[in-house]
């Protein structure tokens, strides 16, 4: 019994030794330091005849990430955060851009006034407040820290579609997902868009499940707008659209009313269930 006893604790303290060795053999993080964010020009004039000419160039330390072991030698990742000023950058469409290991990023006037219009969804010919941010992290999106924010103004310019919007200044909707079918002409009111802008046209309409649709801007015609890749992430909720593409727009799985937004300005469409 004692030699078991004298097992038992020799057993014991080797586990102890053991566990205390790979507490000392650990890696742990210590911390960073925020980085520090810089702007070249905090009130660029924007316009179109300057639009390949830089509107600011943004700057950042290095976080100097700390381990046990010392500085890490991992690459840093950093996301440079675009949003309205008041937003906290909670804003659904606010931009970001992804950048690896660099200290820096340059935009030029023609990019930056694209982020304002088609990211931001910013009036133009209006002046706006804009707030920028720089976050680091590594392995991914372990130990994040964000920088100080910057502030800028900006107005931004008009610029052409990204889809040319119909000159028939209509926009319909056909397909095997509507009421309608694919037969053409449509009925009408029920798949006639309204116009809400020059280039924003939207309706609400009872789609069935499983099916697909285009848009149309001449009732009986078959010239079209539709997607280029039906199997896209997310595409039944909207996405990317243009004019003759290669293939029709996948409807919803469930039947039901549906808002359809077809932006030109953009060149996207959205589809919500009501």
């Amino acid at each position: 019994m004692k030699m078991l006893y004298k097992i038992c604790v020799l057993f014991l303290f080797a586990a102890t030794m053991w566990s205390c060795e790979k507490d000392e053999n650990r890696i742990n993080f210590e911390g960073g330091t925020a980085p520090v964010l810089a702007i070249t020009d905090n009130a660029p004039e924007l316009s179109f005849n300057n639009s390949a000419m830089e509107a600011f160039t943004l700057n950042w330390t290095n976080p100097d990430y700390q381990f046990t072991t010392g500085v890490s030698s991992h690459d840093v990742s950093y996301v440079i955060e675009i949003d309205t000023v008041g937003a906290n950058f909670t804003n659904p469409v606010k931009h970001s851009v992804s950048i690896s290991k660099d200290l820096s990023k340059s935009f030029t006037i023609g990019d930056f006034n694209d982020i304002l219009l088609n990211s931001l969804q910013l009036k133009p010919a209006m002046q706006h407040n804009i707030e920028i941010r720089v976050k680091a992290n590594i392995a991914v999106s372990a130990a994040t820290l964000f920088s100080n924010v910057m502030q800028l103004t900006a107005t931004p310019y008009s610029i052409p579609p990204k889809v040319t919007p119909p000159s028939s200044g209509t926009l319909y909707i056909v397909g095997s997902a509507t009421q309608g079918d694919w037969s053409n002409p449509v009925p009408v009111p029920s798949q006639q868009f309204t116009q809400v802008s020059e280039t924003i046209y939207e309706i609400t309409v009872n789609l069935k499940g499983g099916g697909a649709y285009l848009f149309i801007p001449r009732n009986g015609e078959w010239a079209k707008y539709n997607v280029k890749d039906d199997k896209a992430a997310g595409i039944q909720s909207g996405g990317d659209f243009g004019a003759e593409q290669a293939k029709d727009i996948p409807g919803p799985d469930a039947a039901g009313n549906y808002k359809i937004t077809v932006d030109f300005q953009r060149g996207k469409f959205t589809v919500v269930k009501q």
